[in-house]
């Protein structure tokens, strides 16, 4: 699973095993917690991230939507920048 970003202690990855790995969504990792982000919606799939990291994730994820869409499209992957 490729890492896209870190921030504040926040590792974001990807995984690509094609279709049935649908919908297009992020991991984002914060120490012992884990959050999915779906990267159409920009709504937790699953979460147990504290509040204040899942608002930074969700506002990451908000900033890269389109390249992250063209990450889970292409299967191209590259590093982005991290939350300011």
């Amino acid at each position: 699973m490729p890492v896209i970003a870190r921030f504040y202690g926040m590792v974001v990855k990807m995984y690509l095993l094609g279709s049935e790995h649908n919908p297009p969504h992020i991991h984002v990792l914060y120490g012992e917690y884990n959050g999915m982000i779906d990267l159409q919606t920009l709504s937790f799939l699953e979460s147990d991230l504290p509040a204040k990291a899942a608002a930074m994730a969700l506002e990451w994820t908000a900033a890269y939507q389109a390249e992250l869409l063209e990450m889970w499209r292409t299967q191209v992957f590259k590093r982005l920048p991290p939350l300011q």
